[in-house]
């Protein structure tokens, strides 16, 4: 089992800038493939970010170039740099693990979820 837990989230003006933080304990975190999902109220889930065990990233295309996600396996720490923000970024951030190591976006083949954290961009 992993548990996970985010944090960083906040209200934003648009440009600006915030660096999630999800923290994992529990079982084996270095091997598994890390995502950050977000969710709009009445929308579905969505894929934002992820990376693998060893250091490859995965970007939905509206994310490339002004997000960046990254981990700290000595402090078992994921993180979600969100640059240029823009008030369509406002969501709830999930970070979610697949126990496999698998790249996926589909929100079904995640194992363990956070319990997501509040990103508000003001326009």
């Amino acid at each position: 089992q992993v548990q996970l837990s985010e944090s960083g989230g906040g209200l934003v003006q648009a440009g600006g800038s915030l660096r999630l933080s999800c923290a994992a304990s529990g079982d084996t975190f270095s091997s598994y493939f890390m995502a950050w999902v977000r969710q709009v109220p009445g929308k579905e889930r969505e894929f934002v970010a992820g990376i693998s065990w060893s250091g490859f990233t995965h970007y939905a295309d509206s994310m490339k170039g002004r997000f960046t996600v990254s981990r700290d396996s000595a402090k078992n720490t994921v993180y979600l740099q969100m640059n240029s923000l823009k008030p369509e970024d406002t969501a709830v951030y999930y970070c979610a693990a697949n126990r496999w190591g698998l790249y996926r976006e589909a929100m079904s083949e995640y194992h363990y979820w956070g319990q997501g954290t509040q990103v508000t961009v003001s326009s």
